[in-house]
């Protein structure tokens, strides 16, 4: 994420960065608000889902699957762990949603079951070769809804999330739609039927169970299904074969503990699932370009807070 520029200095942004990596803080189950790059922003991460939709301006962003140009309309979804930055700014004005991984496996669990959801939420950003990430472009009169809802979702800043919580998950859950929907046009994107059941409890138990040393053959015992109809299920579904799907969520869980804690690489290795190091390390890197040594000590430094970087002028986490 990156600081608002155009923030009042009263203003707070429930946005905290420890040792590199940007959070919500407050309590908040989702935070939006306006991010403006003048020029540009150096690589980062974060610990949290962002949605990053393009209201104004042009840029460039960079992540491990390249360079691409940024106009209004345009949106980017990012993962927990992904690394990403912004290049050749001018004047590129980003409206910022963001909600904990918590909220995602809680509130926002059912729609694991919706095709549209299911697909921007769970299993796209890890198909294809997208490395934790989903693009798409609104057109104009959805991008005037999904502000809308933005917005909405900005005044809740501060209000009490007991009293408001139904507030926070429908503004939340109507701007999701407009993605998503965004998202199920674009050629080869997003399947039309819900995801097979079998399927849905394969992922829980995967998610659940990361340093289990799951075989395929176990899976589908728990499943009750054959091996090779549960690859057939796992592929419609999510493109992916059902032991990939879970290295996805393995280098998820590694880069957090990276960057959250102070564990050994080897441990955090055993943590989630791979005690072999040297094949951890290739799968993470596979993952994000990076070796596991590399991510922690690029995104690993000085603890930051966003709210005083705002009252200071700065422009960057």
């Amino acid at each position: 994420m990156s600081v608002l520029n155009e923030v009042p200095a009263d203003d707070h942004v429930p946005v905290d960065e420890v040792r590199g990596l940007a959070y919500i803080t407050d309590g908040s189950l989702a935070y939006a608000g306006h991010h403006i790059h003048e020029t540009g922003h150096p690589v980062h991460t974060h610990s949290f889902v962002e949605i990053a939709v393009v209201t104004g301006g042009r840029g460039v962003h960079r992540s491990l699957t390249g360079r691409r140009d940024l106009e209004v309309g345009d949106v980017i979804l990012l993962r927990p762990g992904v690394w990403h930055g912004y290049e050749d700014c001018r004047w590129l004005d980003l409206y910022n949603c963001c909600f904990t991984n918590e909220l995602l496996q809680r509130e926002l669990a059912w729609t694991r079951e919706d095709p549209l959801l299911g697909y921007l939420l769970w299993t796209g950003p890890h198909s294809m070769q997208r490395r934790g990430m989903l693009t798409t472009r609104l057109d104009e009169q959805a991008l005037k809804e999904c502000v809308l809802h933005l917005d909405g979702l900005a005044q809740l800043r501060g209000t009490s999330v007991t009293r408001h919580r139904a507030d926070f998950i429908g503004r939340l859950s109507l701007f999701l739609g407009h993605i998503a929907r965004a998202v199920a046009t674009d050629p080869g994107d997003a399947p039309d039927e819900a995801t097979h059941p079998a399927v849905l409890k394969a992922m829980r138990l995967l998610e659940s169970r990361l340093s289990h040393k799951w075989t395929l053959n176990e899976l589908a015992d728990h499943l009750h299904l054959t091996p090779r109809y549960v690859i057939r299920l796992f592929r419609a579904a999510t493109g992916l074969p059902p032991m990939t799907y879970l290295a996805q969520h393995r280098v998820e869980k590694a880069a957090y503990l990276l960057l959250h804690t102070d564990q050994p690489i080897t441990q955090i290795g055993r943590a989630v699932g791979w005690a072999d190091q040297n094949y951890f390390a290739r799968r993470f890197k596979a993952h994000y370009g990076l070796t596991a040594t590399t991510y922690r000590q690029r995104f690993t430094h000085n603890s930051v807070t966003l709210a005083s970087r705002i009252h200071g002028g700065g422009s960057q986490h």
